[in-house]
């Protein structure tokens, strides 16, 4: 029976790998580091993607080549300013964390009962709303200056003059009388009392700081953000809105 099976299945040789099997087992994904671009395919992938641009002094990503003096500078910088700026830092963080304490401290947290950790400050207003306000206003762009964010030049496209623009040629022409202002000056503050969302980049961790000197605004944050030191609270009366990004529960909030 042995003899029967070994004439019907004989053993096969085994081949030798060919060129292609051999190429199967390198990575996929090749590092960019042997990768040169062109200047031009830089310049049109800023041009496509001018919102992510960076601007780094040192190269992008902080990766540039640095010559031997730059490097000086940054061995004494790294002995002298940066334990200032953290010294400083944290005595910012630390002031306005007690001014958020003194303004909350006589009030309850808003807690959604639907959802387990999602509490917030937001109701509390009057003059304790306005000290948070413009404090936290002040202490952001404090800790911007800090950071070595000495200016910042803002560019943006006036989208409501456009609107209107656009609007005003598709209207026929009407009559002045006094009925239409008013309805034109009421909305107006109609269109200025709208709530509205940002959008960030995200391009560096500083975005929260520039948003928070400039229209101090809610944030889409993490669970865990609540719970820690200083910034907890801080965030709370920032009346951050927390979700779980590891949840995948169709009925819990969270983000991609």
């Amino acid at each position: 029976m042995e003899t029967e099976l070994k004439s019907i299945k004989p053993e096969r040789e085994r081949e030798p790998e060919s060129e292609s099997a051999k190429d199967d087992d390198r990575p996929l994904l090749k590092s960019d580091a042997n990768r040169t671009a062109s200047s031009d395919s830089l310049e049109e992938l800023e041009k496509k993607y001018a919102a992510f641009v960076r601007s780094d002094v040192y190269g992008p990503m902080g990766r540039g080549e640095l010559p031997l003096a730059e490097k000086a500078l940054l061995a004494i910088a790294l002995v002298t300013l940066v334990p200032l700026r953290v010294a400083l830092g944290t005595t910012i963080l630390v002031v306005y964390y007690v001014i958020c304490r003194l303004c909350t401290m006589f009030s309850a947290p808003n807690r959604n009962d639907e959802e387990e950790g999602q509490e917030d400050f937001a109701h509390v207003g009057g003059w304790r709303r306005a000290v948070i306000f413009k404090s936290g206003q002040l202490f952001s762009r404090l800790m911007l200056f800090v950071f070595g964010f000495y200016w910042i030049s803002e560019s943006y496209r006036d989208v409501e003059q456009q609107q209107e623009q656009q609007q005003q040629q598709q209207q026929p022409k009407q009559p002045d009388d006094k009925s239409s202002s008013q309805n034109g000056e009421e909305h107006e503050y109609e269109e200025n009392e709208r709530p509205g969302a940002i959008v960030s980049n995200h391009v560096s961790y500083v975005d929260i700081l520039y948003h928070m000197s400039t229209s101090f605004p809610s944030f889409v944050a993490k669970r865990s953000v609540a719970k820690l030191p200083l910034v907890g609270l801080i965030s709370k009366c920032l009346g951050c809105v927390y979700v779980q990004r590891e949840s995948k529960s169709s009925d819990f909030k969270g983000v991609a």
